[in-house]
């Protein structure tokens, strides 16, 4: 692998920080360069959110071209199609089926009609919010399912062990245990 490009996107206060964090801790762990960066809003609740994250053997720049995404992980449908520029044929998307609806915006299955003309056979809806909010009570895991999604579903070239060292250096203890459950949760997805 040269360098895997990562987009994740979504609104202020569902966790990006702390899933990019993840991320990078658990691409270090596996011996990979990795550079991140964030573009929009991650002070304001509800602003929008966008973070580019590469590694490989090698990496110059954290930031992802238009164009040259592999997987593009949504935690919000809106905000995903909003980044759609930033795949190609090949990008596997992953979306958790949610939306912040606001007047004006589209309603979710235009939004999902929109991403399976860009994403086709490599579209990934998956209710993480609903999964976690039922099976954990915190709606806030969705990120980690999902990530441990992508882990387990081979759309991201980690290790499970990598992401789990790096949950359990960056998590706080009193959130460890549920996180590391919403991570395996995904293993049977």
């Amino acid at each position: 692998m040269e360098t895997f490009n990562t987009i994740i996107t979504g609104v202020g206060g569902q966790g990006i920080i702390t899933l990019v964090s993840i991320l990078d801790q658990a691409c270090l762990l596996q011996g990979y360069d990795v550079k991140s960066s964030e573009l929009h809003g991650l002070s304001q609740r509800g602003g929008s959110v966008i973070t580019h994250i590469r590694f490989g053997k090698k990496v110059n720049s954290p930031m992802v071209s238009k164009g040259q995404a592999d997987l593009i992980i949504g935690l919000e449908l809106m905000e995903i199609l909003r980044d759609a520029d930033f795949a190609n044929i090949k990008t596997s998307f992953l979306v958790n089926k949610i939306s912040m609806q606001f007047a004006g915006h589209m309603k979710d299955e235009e939004i999902i009609e929109k991403l399976q003309k860009v994403a086709g056979k490599n579209l990934h809806l998956v209710p993480a919010s609903d999964i976690c909010k039922e099976k954990l009570q915190k709606e806030v895991l969705s990120g980690v399912y999902l990530l441990g999604y992508a882990v387990y579903n081979g759309l991201l070239p980690l290790k499970p062990e990598s992401v789990l060292g790096a949950i359990k250096e960056l998590v706080p203890e009193k959130y460890l245990d549920m996180n590391i459950k919403a991570f395996n949760l995904a293993k049977t997805a």
